[in-house]
């Protein structure tokens, strides 16, 4: 160990698991644990460390000297730069592997409950281009490589149009190729690009709060229909309506051809107007029959082929024999909702967002669902003991809370309530073993599945089920 600045290189270490937010773990001569990005668990590295803490390193792989058998060749020439897909060096066998071990530890260790025989990870039928959604950012002045910045030759042409690198919420990389959305999304994003350079259109700079165009939105469904939407922070008609136009001549598939004019600070366009340019001002997702109309704002799982296994899962372990009262708690724009009303007395949905209330009333209205009703407003405070009187004691509860998890005053009205069943799916494993904690004197854990919405991430959504002790 030799020392650069206070802080060490470590030679010669072997990676040996994958651990928070994806990084490699390794272990450093005093014990330490050392955190390492693109590390695959096998490999022997020296180690250069960027930041010591009492507890543990972070640092970064400079010298690969054994490269570990779970490797394979990252797919995408942007790896390790974009800040994506950072498990594309990693076999997707051994991805599975860690994101299950994860699931269990987190359950074990943080939850601290007792666990069924666990049923494999559901991995995902595509692990490629698998995305519905892709937002890209423009910027006149792109990310520059070490390479580049070193370089003495003319970088030329500095606009960019692709992804934050992380950490930098002001430059951008440029993306030539994305694996993460199925066609025709590289080649809209490659001519939206080429037209505005041809004919001199200003790419937005975010210091300087500057520019023509801002984003650029690509929403593609299972039942082949596609959604543009191009956000200008200039009001510049002419320009605006010669790359519009552009783009309905050039792909007449696009089903919904929208744009936004937004000069705020930042780009959340949910509070901006959206204008349908042509087409409909929405698209068509399908799953068994049932309709969902997806607009610009609208939530949607980001992976329409996995999120129909998930919600088969999650249908399979409420066990629904038709005379059920189910609770649907963060119901979001009620896809899962609606996808066991038919199996259902009644469903009861809540949601924060009115947004997302006003399309689940909406799509329960088009799939001629009768048997669901919708609730707008903060969790906490709607589920009371009133909303239980009103919409009658639930015989299955259904919920799937955000990373943070359930507020505990939720946890605690769940308790008071006692249903049979209760149904969690959760996003973040670590939040739902802390809720799991809370319900285990009252609930046992009976099942639990693993399913990989993200294939290339470290992400991995979770269902348990629970049934009254």
């Amino acid at each position: 160990m030799s020392r650069k600045n206070n802080k060490p290189f470590f030679d010669q270490v072997e990676v040996i698991d994958a651990g928070a937010k994806g990084k490699g773990i390794a272990k450093a001569p005093d014990g330490r644990v050392i955190f390492i990005p693109y590390a695959v668990p096998g490999d022997v590295v020296g180690v250069q460390v960027l930041k010591k803490r009492k507890a543990y390193f972070e640092g970064k792989v400079v010298t690969l000297y054994n490269p570990s058998e779970k490797r394979v060749e990252p797919a995408c020439e942007h790896f390790g730069v974009c800040g994506g897909c950072k498990w594309q060096n990693m076999a997707y066998e051994h991805q599975l592997h860690y994101k299950q071990k994860e699931v269990e530890n987190n359950l074990l260790r943080i939850g601290k409950v007792e666990l069924p025989y666990s049923v494999p990870i559901l991995g995902s039928e595509k692990q490629y281009f698998y995305r519905n959604k892709m937002e890209f950012s423009f910027s006149d002045s792109r990310w520059l490589t070490a390479e580049e910045i070193a370089s003495d030759q003319d970088l030329g042409d500095r606009n960019a149009l692709g992804f934050h690198i992380p950490g930098m919420w002001d430059k951008i990389l440029d993306l030539k190729s994305c694996h993460l959305q199925q066609d025709p999304s590289n080649a809209i994003r490659a001519a939206v690009k080429e037209f505005a350079l041809k004919h001199h259109m200003e790419f937005f700079n975010t210091r300087a709060q500057s520019g023509l165009l801002r984003t650029l939105m690509i929403r593609t469904s299972s039942t082949g229909e596609i959604m543009v939407l191009i956000q200008f922070y200039d009001d510049l008609e002419a320009e605006r309506t010669l790359l519009l136009d552009y783009l309905k001549q050039e792909f007449p598939q696009i089903t919904s051809l929208q744009y936004v004019i937004n000069q705020k600070p930042n780009d959340t366009i949910y509070d901006q107007d959206v204008i349908c340019y042509a087409g409909r001002d929405h698209i068509f997702e399908e799953m068994e029959g049932l309709k969902f109309k997806i607009n610009a704002k609208s939530f949607y799982q980001t992976n329409s082929i996995q999120a129909y296994e998930l919600y088969k899962i999650t249908r399979d372990f409420a066990d629904l024999k038709g005379d059920e009262i189910v609770y649907d708690l963060y119901t979001g724009t009620g896809t899962i909702a609606q996808f066991i009303a038919k199996k259902a007395k009644e469903v009861v949905g809540v949601e924060a967002v009115p947004e997302a209330i006003e399309d689940a009333k909406a799509n329960a209205q088009f799939n001629n669902i009768k048997n669901v009703r919708f609730y707008a407003g903060d969790m906490k405070v709607v589920f009371n003991e009133d909303f239980i009187t009103s919409n009658g004691k639930p015989d299955v509860v259904i919920t799937d809370p955000p990373r943070d998890g359930m507020h505990k005053d939720v946890v605690a009205q769940l308790l008071k309530i006692g249903a049979p069943r209760i149904v969690y799916v959760s996003c973040n494993s670590a939040t739902q073993a802390r809720d799991l904690a809370l319900m285990d004197h009252m609930y046992k854990i009976t099942k639990v599945q693993a399913v990989d919405m993200f294939p290339q991430t470290h992400h991995v959504e979770n269902v348990v089920l629970l049934e009254k002790r």
